[in-house]
């Protein structure tokens, strides 16, 4: 394999819509992206995290430090949760105004970055509200620059155009995808993510996968999305299980990472469909859900119903997971089962009543895929026809 011929403490830069600097030892490079800001006249900034893994990972202490040599002042936000708020991002704005801060620096995963970058939004368009954002009453043209600090290996948030927070009155969790949320810079440190525990070890890496897998059937899905879609799945077939071995392989975790990477630029181009379409209601109803739990449920379903339009898609990338797959529409099952079983081996559930799900909420959730903003575009992008049918039908298989 090539890997072994990588230097993982090489710190590479990653060119996307985004500066992404990759490596072991990349957190370092806080200290020359704090000099840029000074030198672009950012004298105060909003940083937006979570409880505690930006002080547990140590990235708090070097973001510090590189604020403070370079007279940056800065207001921390640090009351992001999993499946952050409409209120949480306002809470943080407020903040963020009454420091007069110029930049977001988002650290953690992709709820504390995807938060920030509402909060950028918001921080450029006084006046508005995050539900205003969320709602798409209002369709953002502008936000301050964001630094995208990664603790992670799952949504690829670090490097694309997406954002997604919840309206807890609705049980809305919609998407954003907007040009002026990339982040200028990225950091992907494989170092900051040792001390994540097996099962969130395997939630966002088995995103990462479920990313690609939509994003490479989609109605826009293009050779670019399933060349990355490859290699993303390979990848993750190969590290996750010695993630899971040794929670401190730098490799592995490298290696991981990168595959997100991969995802969040392979879905910021193919788009995505059915799985994120029907996990955000399920996260939305129970915020407690782990997303990249949710998603794993839903997918064997999902590719049983879409394998025959897309096989020869299908059978290639899932080939490292899946071996023996055929362009024959009947490998549909075969698909679904080895996907399945593949995600039972990593630690996922085997089905929505383990998280708590019912019979009688498929109603609810059918209604909420069509109905919460921006997840019907989504649906519109699914291989088959998303049919209030299909969707049924998907969340019973997962029940």
């Amino acid at each position: 394999m090539w890997e072994k011929y990588i230097n993982i403490e090489q710190i590479a830069e990653i060119r996307t819509r985004s500066l992404c600097y990759l490596g072991v030892g990349a957190i370092d490079k806080i200290e020359d992206i704090a000099v840029d800001l000074k030198k672009r006249g950012i004298d105060s900034v909003l940083v937006t995290t979570g409880k505690g893994s930006h002080i547990k990972t140590g990235a708090w202490e070097k973001v510090k430090a590189a604020l403070g040599k370079n007279g940056i002042a800065y207001t921390l936000y640090d009351k992001v949760t999993p499946n952050p708020t409409v209120d949480q991002v306002d809470e943080a704005v407020k903040a963020g105004m009454d420091g007069k801060a110029k930049v977001v620096i988002a650290i953690g995963g992709g709820s504390p970055i995807d938060a920030g970058k509402s909060a950028a939004i918001l921080l450029a368009n006084p006046g508005k509200t995050a539900r205003d954002v969320y709602t798409f009453a209002f369709k953002p043209e502008k936000a301050v620059p964001i630094v995208a600090i990664n603790l992670t290996h799952g949504t690829g948030t670090e490097v694309n155009r997406f954002a997604v927070v919840t309206i807890t009155e609705n049980e809305f969790k919609p998407a954003i995808a907007y040009d002026c949320i990339y982040p200028l810079y990225a950091i992907d440190d494989p170092a900051l993510m040792t001390k994540l525990p097996e099962h969130q070890t395997v939630y966002v890496s088995v995103n990462a996968v479920n990313h690609v897998i939509e994003a490479c059937t989609t109605l826009v899905a293009s050779p670019y999305t399933i060349m990355l879609a490859k290699e993303v799945v390979r990848l993750v077939a190969r590290y996750l299980p010695i993630a899971k071995k040794d929670a401190s392989n730098l490799e592995a975790r490298y290696y991981l990472l990168y595959a997100s990477m991969l995802a969040g630029i392979c879905f910021d181009n193919g788009l995505l469909h059915f799985t994120h379409a029907l996990e955000h209601p399920l996260s939305g109803v129970k915020p407690e859900l782990a997303h990249g739990s949710g998603l794993g449920i839903i997918l064997p379903g999902i590719i049983k119903e879409i394998y025959a339009c897309r096989a020869s898609v299908l059978a290639d990338v899932l080939a490292p997971i899946v071996p023996g797959l055929t362009e024959d529409h009947a490998d549909a099952g075969k698909a679904a089962d080895g996907v399945r079983t593949w995600l039972k081996d990593m630690g996922i559930p085997g089905s929505l009543k383990d998280e708590g799900f019912a019979e009688k909420d498929v109603e609810r959730l059918v209604k909420l895929a069509f109905e919460t903003p921006s997840l019907k575009g989504l649906l519109g992008l699914a291989p088959i026809e998303a049919t209030p049918e299909v969707v049924e039908r998907i969340y019973r298989a997962a029940l």
